[in-house]
């Protein structure tokens, strides 16, 4: 009983990993195919290619995630509190889905950990959440604005003699190392966060195991976010690439260079698992803020905000309802 509960748990981990790909595609590809330097298809499926490798060049992310924010919890109480978790974290992504309202799978988790370890009277490690989880979902938006807004700068300086039609060419086909940069930082931060839940799953079931990732959680927890990314997230896609502004080229490639660079700096300087939703809508805002102020849907904006700040509350609620459902059934 207790191998096939850590089955299930395991199985719904990658259900969110998939669920993650589909609702953070958009995150990586949606700016290349609104500026049309990517044709969908091939957009999502060098997105997918590249998640896949960036889910193997770092751990830190993931080292976070299963032993930085809540106490490791023992026996079946333990694993239903990781079920909970799970649950409420997915109910959370299809229901922003649905809506088209990119919102952040990574903060649905952390929020679900949080609501299910409280409610499964387990220790929350409250300054690793803070240092980890609250002050990067605050700090990484602001430097995306900011960083956004003076690369899209730079661009506009250094190629202010250049002929228009050209250098728009040129920055799309720039357009392509930049989102695959982007998908391949997209890989290096969510997928890890998988990895860490099904790594604390492997730790509840077997306490004496520590907390190594062993190669084929990286390979199942990537294959799963390629598969989900392939599969596509254009209700978000359209919100990202077309609602908050209408990009061009360059516009692209910035806010992408910009979303990369800090989820690198991340992962490999913090070990700390930002939320990529936040970086890439915060990056677009701050490079179309160079057009105009008012060239910035602030409303759609103000609305993806809005959206950040309820994540993780909600997805603790339902985490917490979660795992007084599996209490009562299970025992």
């Amino acid at each position: 009983m207790d191998t096939f509960v850590l089955i299930v748990t395991i199985a719904v981990a990658l259900f969110f990993t998939y669920t993650n790909g589909f609702h953070d595609s958009a995150n990586a590809i949606a700016t290349s195919v609104s500026t049309r330097a990517l044709t969908p298809k091939a957009a999502l499926a060098m997105a997918a290619v590249m998640n896949l490798a960036g889910a193997f060049l770092g751990s830190g992310v993931a080292n976070t995630v299963s032993k930085g924010l809540i106490a490791t919890p023992e026996g079946r109480s333990g694993m239903g509190i990781l079920f909970a978790a799970l649950a409420g974290a997915i109910v959370w992504n299809l229901a922003t889905w649905y809506f088209g309202l990119p919102s952040s799978s990574s903060h649905a988790l952390f929020g679900g950990l949080v609501g299910a370890a409280l409610a499964g009277g387990t220790t929350v490690h409250w300054s690793g959440v803070v240092d980890k989880v609250i002050v990067p979902m605050f700090l990484s938006p602001a430097v995306g604005l900011v960083l956004g807004f003076l690369v899209m700068l730079g661009i506009l300086w250094f190629f202010r003699n250049a002929n228009p039609h050209k250098a728009k060419r040129g920055f799309r086909i720039a357009q392509t190392v930049s989102a695959a940069g982007m998908a391949l930082g997209h890989g290096l931060q969510d997928a890890q966060k998988t990895m860490g839940v099904v790594v604390l799953a492997l730790v509840i079931d077997d306490p004496t195991r520590g907390f190594g990732i062993p190669i084929w959680v990286k390979f199942v927890c990537a294959a799963m976010m390629s598969l989900g990314t392939y599969a596509g997230g254009w209700r978000i896609m359209r919100t990202l690439g077309r609602r908050i502004i209408d990009l061009d080229p360059p516009q692209g490639f910035a806010a992408e260079t910009t979303s990369a660079s800090i989820l690198y700096a991340t992962s490999y300087i913090f070990q700390a698992p930002v939320s990529t939703t936040h970086v890439i809508t915060s990056s677009i805002m701050g490079v179309g803020a160079t057009r105009r102020v008012k060239a910035v849907r602030w409303g759609v904006a103000k609305n993806i905000v809005a959206g950040w700040f309820i994540t993780m509350p909600a997805a603790a609620l339902v985490a917490a309802a979660c795992f007084y459902v599996v209490k009562l059934i299970f025992g």
